[in-house]
């Protein structure tokens, strides 16, 4: 079974929400209007109703991920993500995959920084096989040393089709290594391969004996059910394992940054060149909050799609560019991210590209961007998401990050509203404070001259 290393977004999932006229919180009317219960051990549990058809999408959340790992044990909340799929003490290898596949059943699991998702898709009446089997290898996961090494051969191979074997991804990990001084999102996901190598039964198993647990789980599920009907199961199976002690939670946070970098790669394989530029940006739980939004907006004004200012003048205008775009991740626990990117066209030079890229950014920093384009803007945001609730898996995916990263559900139910509210004094507030050159990192992906 195929499993997929998922970096979600929420801010990016998010333009699925559709408008709503007014709220009234966690349990009003909102985007998903889910119901939601916690249970005696701290679990909790959201409802996403959806009677078009007796299918049910299944999630269980950790609130762990990548930046929780200790030191030099970058990738054990990956390879630990794979490890999941072994056995437990009342189920052989592989057994629960087979279990689900016999029942017509779909599965994955992913991870990010903040969270890992593992998740179920099947008939509503087999939802009951489906909980206690989850709840079973949320305590009950029993590994071999043999087996732990052989998963971290699994992810090595991941690591060197995806990463190793693209310039483009290495770049990308690169620039994040030198985006954030001191905060854990500098590391990657998958793992440093020489850590990879490394991990132990032993880490693995701290790993999940310290983090997976009932207080630090979500269940999600979406589709023909409602929490009438789900908290009984979800007592019954989630309820019975036993309250454990909380965890703190240590990330270093990041230091003032002072200097803008500049990071180069040159490799042979590359067909595409391309310049990028990453700055440090709050997030909507970190740094200057009240800008996030404005960000998202930003994000949108400059670069989504072929209307977008980086697009038309790059590409439609000034034909300097095949494509360009940007993107603000901040639906992190910690620090976020505003990224640009621009592919140039063929013999363009890069001083010719960035010196005009350089010359917009600072006419959005002087004249900043007009209440028609933020308008543009939002009600773009808003109405992409009309057809969010014919999707089983939307609303547990958007729900369930949002609350394993330490948001809330009514940071989901009334985001149409709050990004409505966002004015161009908003957007132009947060570009200034943002889109500075000693918090950013400027990346050239370069062809490698042979011969």
């Amino acid at each position: 079974m195929k499993r997929v290393l998922l970096v979600l977004t929420l801010a990016a999932v998010a333009v699925f929400f559709q408008p709503k006229a007014g709220h009234a919180g966690e349990s009003g009317r909102g985007v998903f209007n889910p119901e939601t219960a916690t249970l005696a051990n701290g679990m909790r549990i959201v409802v996403i109703r959806n009677h078009r058809v007796p299918v049910l999408t299944h999630m269980v959340w950790y609130a762990v991920g990548a930046a929780d790992e200790g030191p030099g044990e970058t990738g054990v909340a990956h390879v630990l993500e794979h490890l999941m799929f072994k056995g437990t003490k009342t189920r052989a290898p592989g057994e629960f995959s087979r279990i689900l596949a016999r029942n017509g059943g779909q599965e994955n699991a992913f991870t990010s920084s903040d969270y890992t998702a593992y998740y179920q898709t099947v008939a509503a009446d087999r939802l009951e096989m489906v909980m206690e089997m989850e709840a079973d290898r949320m305590t009950n996961l029993v590994l071999t040393e043999k087996g732990v090494q052989t998963e971290k051969a699994v992810v090595m191979e991941e690591r060197r089709s995806r990463t190793d074997n693209n310039p483009g991804a290495l770049l990308s990990e690169q620039v994040d290594a030198a985006l954030y001084l001191n905060h854990p999102y500098r590391r990657p996901v998958i793992g440093w391969a020489h850590e990879i190598e490394a991990l132990n039964l032993k880490a693995v198993m701290a790993f999940y004996k310290k983090w997976y647990a009932p207080g630090n789980a979500i269940l999600v599920v979406a589709g023909d059910i409602t929490l009438e009907k789900l908290k009984p199961l979800a007592e019954k199976y989630y309820g019975a394992i036993p309250v454990q002690p909380p965890v703190t939670r240590i990330r270093p946070t990041e230091p003032p940054q002072h200097a803008s970098r500049r990071l180069v790669l040159k490799d042979k394989r590359v067909r595409q060149q391309a310049w990028g530029r990453a700055y440090l940006a709050p997030s909507h739980m970190s740094g200057d909050k009240q800008h996030a939004y404005a960000l998202e907006v930003l994000a949108n004004i400059l670069g989504h799609g072929s209307t977008s200012r980086l697009y038309q003048a790059l590409v439609v205008e000034d034909k300097l560019a095949v494509g360009a775009g940007s993107y603000y991740s901040g639906d992190k626990r910690g620090p976020g991210n505003f990224k640009l990117y621009v592919s140039p066209r063929p013999g363009v030079s890069m001083e010719t590209l960035e010196a005009k890229i350089e010359s917009l950014l600072a006419g959005l920093l002087k004249h900043g961007v007009t209440p028609d384009e933020v308008l543009r803007a939002t009600k773009r945001m808003r109405a992409q998401a009309v057809y969010a609730r014919d999707s089983l898996s939307t609303g547990a995916r958007v729900l369930g990050a949002a609350l394993a990263a330490g948001l809330s559900i009514d940071y989901v139910e009334t985001w149409p509203d709050h990004i409505g509210a966002v004015t161009a004094d908003d957007v132009n507030a947060a570009a200034r404070a943002v889109l500075k050159d000693n918090h950013s990192v400027t990346s050239l992906l370069l062809q490698k001259k042979t011969g």
